[in-house]
């Protein structure tokens, strides 16, 4: 698959096993990119790596906890062996646990919230920026969420998962200004509520149309729009822009 928008793009897409990470890793490679997926679910990983080479793509499975720092090291360097090279990094793991209010939060479930959605961003995007700012080129792409944006309309919040993605999007402004120089863009992709199929099979199609209700387009956003707008972002379309927060949630909010 040489054709597309990202054709001889080397790619690293982490959280690629399932949701936004999978669909973003198979429009990557659809593009013509060589995409290197990452999570820490070898079974899933096989499964959407044969997906891609199905449809002629390239895909290198890399199992990997990106929260560790040695872990995070070994996958780059995985990834340099085979193909010499990575242009665009999507930071694409993240999630959260619950619902509660602030005097039910323990330590432990802040600070592992805080690890698996900002900490891992950090040393990835360390890791992969010294490669980057070798070739003086590059995209990253980190996936924040809407949540980060503001508070939740609702009743319920996330407290710890909120303010993670919210320094998800303050890191990448910080990183955009540091790493320009080199070449290097850094742009943050803010999901709303998506229908992924861990939520479709949770929601029914009334609680669905109910959600959907409360956007301004009157539905639920899919993985394939957050993907579609990685790609742009990872495109040369894009290369004069950096910084941005893109919300990605059918106007439910409007930040």
């Amino acid at each position: 698959m040489s054709a597309g928008r990202l054709a001889g793009s080397v790619a690293i897409v982490t959280g690629a096993s399932a949701g936004i990470g999978e669909t973003t890793a198979i429009t990557f490679a659809r593009e013509g990119a060589k995409v290197a997926i990452v999570a820490r679910n070898q079974t899933e990983l096989q499964r959407v790596a044969g997906i891609i080479t199905a449809a002629g793509g390239e895909a290198l499975v890399v199992k990997a906890d990106v929260t560790v720092t040695a872990e995070v090291e070994a996958m780059v360097k995985t990834v340099m062996a085979q193909w010499g090279r990575i242009d665009i990094l999507v930071n694409g793991v993240g999630g959260w646990t619950r619902l509660a209010p602030l005097i039910d939060i323990p330590d432990e479930e802040w600070d592992g919230t805080l690890t698996l959605n900002l900490t891992s961003t950090f040393r990835c995007t360390r890791a992969v920026a010294k490669i980057m700012i070798a070739q003086k080129s590059g995209r990253i792409i980190n996936m924040a969420s809407q949540s980060g944006v503001g508070p939740n309309t609702g009743t319920g919040s996330n407290i710890p998962y909120a303010c993670s993605k919210a320094a998800v999007i303050a890191l990448t402004k910080h990183l955009a200004k540091q790493l320009g120089p080199d070449g290097i863009t850094v742009n943050t992709v803010s999901p709303g509520t998506t229908l992924t199929a861990r939520v479709a099979g949770v929601w029914d199609v009334p609680t669905q149309q109910k959600k959907a209700a409360g956007n301004a387009l009157r539905c639920l956003v899919e993985p394939q729009d957050s993907a579609d707008a990685c790609l742009f972002l990872a495109s040369s379309e894009a290369r004069h822009i950096t910084g941005l927060n893109m919300n990605v949630n059918a106007g439910s909010a409007m930040i």
